[in-house]
């Protein structure tokens, strides 16, 4: 499987400091940064939280099409949604505090208890969810 990049530039400090993030793979945009559009109102830049967000609500989409398939059922929709917090860290500085997904999906076919189950297999085979175990992520799973 291929490895994908995206490089920041940041020039200044922390708080006075701004940046740049490219998404190199793919071509797809170049996106502002700073500390306080990250720490309050996103004011049409990007955050590493948001972009991590993107990552987790696609690879999940994804991830439960293919466990869908795997038994015989065709989604006819899939619609995550991942919001993910920063907060204060214990000992300082700040950490990603918890990853919230919301699933909905309209899958012929499959009763409430089988989603349940098969959303549940999604989210903890997904890579994006491996790669952030260290996070506390909760599921809110339905049918649409």
């Amino acid at each position: 499987m291929p490895s994908r990049d995206a490089t920041t530039h940041w020039e200044g400090g922390l708080q006075a400091g701004t940046g740049n993030v490219t998404l190199d793979s793919s071509n797809a945009g170049q996106f502002d940064v700073s500390f306080p559009t990250r720490a309050g109102n996103p004011d049409g830049q990007t955050s590493p939280e948001e972009l991590l967000a993107a990552a987790h609500s696609a690879c999940l989409a994804m991830n439960f099409s293919g466990v869908l398939e795997a038994d015989n059922l065709k989604p006819e929709s899939i619609d995550v949604s991942a919001e993910v917090t920063l907060g204060p860290a214990k000992g300082g500085g700040f950490e990603i505090s918890g990853i919230a997904i919301t699933l909905r999906a309209q899958v012929p076919g499959v009763d409430a208890d089988k989603f349940a189950e098969l959303a549940a297999t999604a989210e903890k085979t997904c890579p994006v969810s491996k790669a952030l175990a260290g996070t506390t992520i909760t599921l809110d799973a339905a049918l649409a």
